[in-house]
């Protein structure tokens, strides 16, 4: 079924008002259609597939029991939300989901009024659920706040503080916590085992069936089973850890089967009727009513496009397919073998950084913290105090959420510990939230740490052994997502990776990058060798920081014209720090074009389309240059120009 073919009751759903119209069996049934909707149109864009297929009837429950809009329900990280999407009128787009200028995959504000909180991190929605609630007693209104959390967002660091917050507060608020035991791989923690208790205890089943059993054979059995399901509760939370959330002034609500459609709707008005704060336990599986992705939870997660009867496919891949990720995995596997003080440390992300090998391998050296960032980076800290070598594995949006520990616990102490920096640049499909375009800002200025940008998978390996073995102060290898092709040069590779290369030599002028831009760059410098008869020379910097000041300053004195290129944000990139670089050194004779992220957020689409978008494409190098390169400037006239403007 696709957004043009959807039939039956989906048809008819423009918004969560149609939904009131319909029974509970009617409403099962529009389950069944999404989760048909949903396999159907994931296959065809990719996208968050297992998490939204759980997600279904408790997505249902909610709208058909509140009154959105004006309810406002919050969702965490957002890959929970597609059902969320699809019924509050934007079913017929659904199918540009992710995709170049269509809906993003994501909650965002400006798309929908029922977007209440844009999300894309894990861990946000309880702390502006409760800022939402507090506004509504500020201004004296009257609508229920929902915090729908998930995914393993429960283990982040922020979700305890607006847990802490909230039930200090005594706010009216709703946290749906959406279990469904993973982030992307199984959660991790001493949390996830509490909830797991909870979730497996039989003690209170027990207890329950038998009291249930004994209510039914008495007068009145009906009302007096009605009023079990109330004091089941109060039973669990005397013999589970939902004592925990009770303890944290929460009032505990279940756990509630998040599939049975009626449970649900029954016990979400019975909350709605209350005030104060409450924690409603959802149970859901991952991947429900699509057995393929049952039973494959983790790497069903987020596909790419698929064939629904069969379901997504690992590709074999030779040395020359291997992606960035998996050519960082496989060598620090590679590396950890002959050296046992080698560990690897990742949020939530075994399987999203390839260290599954690596974690079979070396189950002792491998930490999966869950999603907490500013602790995997502490963490390794404490590991590298005691004469480890901590590797983390981190996505670079991502790493935003660990600055501080990055500056205070890491750079401070001058410790020798590697960030493998993945999705550097733009990540595509996913869009502004998991873009990582800002890292080179952020991470330049930290006094200490080294910076590296591998132009394919052979010099990322380089690297990694280099910085793990002659460095003992902290460095950060930024590389791209995918594939990581191998550039066909007339030069031999330097391997000093701290230094420099020319991939092309010139004498026209040179076009410098770092990473996956530099393939786009040699192809443009070959265009405009055949177009123009220019030989325009092409330098990968890779090592940006430190930066080599003897090099550039013979590469300033060759060539008068850089034109820079990076996928960073152009404030504080490389391109301001060649600049700088210039300037401190007073050189003035050389002309400096910078190109990269302009001052703004980046939207989602596949990669070709936003670097046309942004002007990495070779056409748009090619075009870039011929006005860069082209331009004849008389100083002379430049300079009484200038005087008679001021004049």
């Amino acid at each position: 079924m696709s957004e043009s073919s959807a039939t039956g009751l989906l048809s008819k759903i423009n918004s969560p008002l149609d939904l009131k119209h319909l029974s509970e069996a009617d409403l099962g049934n529009l389950a069944i259609e999404l989760r048909n909707f949903l396999i159907d149109t994931v296959s065809k864009t990719g996208g968050h597939l297992g998490s939204n297929l759980g997600s279904v009837e408790l997505t249902l429950a909610m709208h058909y029991v509140y009154n959105t809009p004006r309810d406002q329900i919050v969702w965490d990280v957002g890959c929970q939300a597609y059902t969320h999407k699809i019924i509050t009128g934007r079913r017929d787009r659904f199918h540009t989901n992710r995709q170049y200028q269509g809906i993003a995959g994501f909650p965002r504000r400006d798309e929908s009024e029922y977007d209440s909180f844009g999300a894309g991190h894990a861990s946000t929605s309880i702390s502006a659920a409760l800022g939402m609630a507090k506004a509504r007693e500020i201004s004296g209104e009257d609508f229920k706040v929902l915090a729908v959390i998930g995914d393993g967002g429960m283990t982040g660091g922020l979700a305890f503080e607006g847990l802490n917050n909230a039930g200090g507060s005594n706010t009216d608020i709703t946290v749906v916590y959406n279990d469904n035991r993973m982030a992307i791989s199984p959660n991790v923690g001493a949390l996830s085992n509490m909830l797991s208790n909870i979730r497996t205890d039989l003690r209170f089943e027990k207890i329950k069936d038998n009291l249930w059993e004994l209510a039914g054979r008495l007068p009145k059995s009906t009302k007096l089973q009605k009023a079990m399901h109330g004091m089941g509760e109060g039973f669990k939370s005397m013999l589970m850890p939902g004592m925990w959330f009770e303890r944290l002034g929460f009032r505990y609500i279940g756990p509630i089967n998040g599939h049975d459609l009626p449970e649900l709707i029954s016990m979400l008005k019975w909350v709605r009727r209350i005030s104060g704060p409450v924690v409603v336990h959802v149970i859901t599986e991952k991947g429900k009513g699509y057995q393929i992705a049952e039973l494959d939870d983790t790497h069903l997660h987020g596909v790419s496009k698929f064939d629904p009867q069969i379901g997504p496919q690992k590709k074999k891949q030779n040395f020359d397919q291997l992606n960035f990720c998996q050519h960082f995995s496989e060598e620090l596997t590679a590396i950890a073998a002959d050296d046992d003080k080698i560990c690897a440390i990742t949020p939530a992300m075994i399987a999203g950084s390839a260290l599954s090998n690596f974690q079979s391998k070396f189950p002792n050296r491998c930490f999966d913290v869950g999603i907490a960032e500013e602790h995997a980076l502490t963490f390794a800290a404490g590991l590298a105090t005691q004469g480890m070598k901590p590797v983390v594995a981190i996505y670079s949006t991502f790493l935003q959420r660990a600055y501080d520990q990055l500056i205070h616990d890491i750079a401070l102490q001058d410790l020798p510990i590697v960030l493998g920096i993945d999705r550097a640049g733009i990540v595509g499909e996913d869009g502004p939230t998991h873009h990582g375009v800002f890292d080179l800002s952020y991470l330049r200025h930290i006094p200490g740490l080294s910076i590296l940008a591998p132009r394919d998978g052979n010099e990322l390996r380089l690297m990694l052994r280099e910085a793990i073995k002659v460095i003992d102060s902290p460095v950060a290898i930024r590389f791209p997502r995918g594939s990581a092709p191998k550039l066909e040069l007339d030069v031999e590779q330097n391997e000093n990776i701290w230094q420099p290369e020319f991939l092309k030599e010139g004498t026209k002028g040179v076009i410098i990058s770092a990473g996956p831009l530099l393939e786009n760059c040699f192809n443009a410098a070959q265009t405009l060798k055949k177009l123009k008869k220019w030989n325009i020379a092409v330098l990968n910097l890779r090592c940006i920081k430190p930066l080599d000041q003897g090099f550039m300053k013979l590469v300033a004195k060759q060539f008068n014209r850089w034109l820079v290129l990076e996928e960073n944000v152009l404030m504080g990139g490389m391109g301001s720090m060649l600049l700088e670089f210039l300037s401190d050194n007073n050189i003035n004779s050389v002309k400096v074009k910078r190109l990269g992220i302009p001052d703004k957020f980046v939207s989602h689409g596949d990669r070709s389309n936003l670097w046309r978008e942004l002007g990495f494409d070779e056409d748009s190098i090619v075009s870039q240059s011929v006005d860069f390169f082209g331009r004849f400037v008389n100083p002379v006239s430049r300079r009484v120009q200038h005087e008679k403007v001021e004049k």
